[in-house]
């Protein structure tokens, strides 16, 4: 952000140079030369240039983000086509998404190694932070084919945003990569007999990092390692989970000019005037009941199946939805025919509108969030910086940063949110009807809501975590 966003990587990239600027560190981003991304830049300059970078002519542009350096790798062949970064307009996978993320796994390496020069001396980095499947490959350059004879040796990290995706594909395209035979092992690329992007990174990488702690015990076992739990286990002391951060510039109530109504934690009253306004943007009626909300991928991962089985009671309970996403077309097709089958009590919007979640953060009483297993979750920290209550299962980075206000945490005037263990109609709908009764304890409520603003979940934390283990690996 604010380049180009499909999801929450995008925020926490975007968010990580300013994250670690104040730890003395100084990071530089490299991304693909998506056509958006290009045309966003304004000034840019040529920095550096490959005849062939992995069968593509390339180069490297260097301009600014936020004042922050910015280097993208402009290849046309590789980036520049309509439809999403990762996919066509028919939501079908680029079939060329090996060499295009391979190449940029290849420029990182070179870069980190001193490919690029300036004013004819080579720039080299301390370290690499790759980010997911489209970035891991990185590692595995710098281990099995560096750049120059020092860049071997330049550390690097991988961030495991989402374990389910891990870029696999066929053994035929090893050949292309330019990596040297040795790398088609069990402790290099190779991944049940094809290429394992993903794989590839977590064994070559000196550090393996997710999004919040409970989420790197979580994918040591099989329900969540995604096949990849072996290896996790085996990496023993060098896998670690950082919390994710949130910009607090950004998503802070009292100065979001995307509200109709701007407000604090002593100003809770104002919340109601951007409630009314999101009832009539999304056509619903305006009552005294909950409002919920849901901004997310229409997935199985993130529940949806679960919410739908649950609307009927949800609406029973006297409470409404806004619901705003895009994914599966079954789930977009279902919650479609739950809102023509209660009219005025259910509004859903597809796709994403960056303006307008803010909106519904600010005049929603609860956000709802039954994801199956989330790394870290960004949603539910928007919320709770609202005041909009979050009601989440107890998963990953769910269970990090939501305090469920059972009988205990509310006595002791802790409680941030609800949560419930297993993502199915029971523990669900009970966690509903839960959040409805403390709905309807106004004094309560409004104790959850202030906590939940209380809660720091700016980067300053995670900035420092991130930059104490680059100094580790530094050392």
């Amino acid at each position: 952000m604010p380049l180009i966003k499909t999801g929450g990587l995008a925020d926490v990239v975007g968010a990580l140079p300013a994250a670690l600027a104040g730890h003395g560190a100084d990071m530089t981003t490299l991304l693909p030369g998506y056509p958006s991304v290009l045309k966003a830049l304004g000034r840019v300059r040529a920095v550096h240039s490959w005849t062939s970078l992995l069968g593509v002519p390339a180069r490297l542009l260097s301009g600014k983000l936020d004042g922050y350096p910015l280097l993208v790798l402009d290849a046309p062949a590789l980036y520049a086509r309509d439809g999403a970064p990762y996919a066509d307009a028919a939501g079908q996978d680029w079939g060329d998404n090996w060499q295009r993320f391979s190449a940029l796994g290849r420029a990182a390496a070179d870069i980190a190694g001193g490919a690029m020069t300036v004013r004819g001396k080579p720039v080299r980095f301390d370290i690499v932070h790759a980010h997911d499947w489209q970035a891991a490959m990185a590692p595995a350059y710098l281990r099995f084919a560096p750049f120059g004879g020092d860049a071997g040796r330049v550390p690097s990290i991988v961030t495991i945003h989402n374990m389910a995706f891990q870029g696999w594909f066929g053994p035929e395209v090893f050949p292309r990569l330019g990596l040297p035979g040795e790398a088609w092992s069990i402790d290099g690329v190779e991944y049940h007999g094809g290429l394992g992007m993903l794989k590839a990174g977590l064994a070559c990488a000196d550090a393996v990092t997710t999004v919040s702690p409970t989420y790197a015990r979580e994918i040591r076992s099989a329900a969540f390692g995604m096949g990849l739990e072996g290896l996790i286990v085996a990496r023993g002391r060098a896998v670690s989970g950082i919390l994710n951060g949130i910009d607090a510039a950004t998503w802070n109530p009292a100065k979001d000019g995307a509200l109709a109504a701007r407000y604090d934690a002593r100003k809770l009253d104002r919340r109601t005037a951007n409630k009314r306004a999101l009832e009539a943007e999304f056509g619903l009626d305006a009552d005294d009941g909950p409002l919920f909300i849901v901004v997310t991928r229409l997935t199985w991962q993130k529940g949806m199946d679960v919410l739908l089985e649950a609307l009927d009671h949800l609406v029973g309970l006297g409470g409404r939805l806004a619901l705003l996403g895009s994914g599966d077309s079954a789930i977009e097709r279902a919650l479609h025919e739950a809102a023509s089958r209660h009219p005025g009590r259910i509004g859903v919007r597809i796709g994403y509108d960056e303006a307008l979640s803010h909106r519904m953060q600010g005049g929603g009483d609860a956000i709802l969030v039954p994801s199956r297993f989330e790394p870290c979750g960004l949603t539910q920290l928007y919320g709770l910086a609202y005041g909009c209550v979050p009601v989440v299962a107890r998963t990953g980075g769910l269970a990090d940063t939501v305090i469920d206000a059972n009988p205990a945490a509310l006595a002791a005037g802790v409680a941030t949110g609800v949560q419930f263990d297993g993502v199915h109609y029971d523990a669900f709908s009970a966690a509903l009807t839960r959040t409805v009764d403390l709905y309807g304890r106004a004094d309560q409520w409004r104790a959850v809501q202030k906590n939940a603003m209380k809660c720091d979940f700016s980067w300053k934390a995670s900035g420092q975590a991130y930059a104490d283990l680059y100094r580790a690996l530094t050392a």
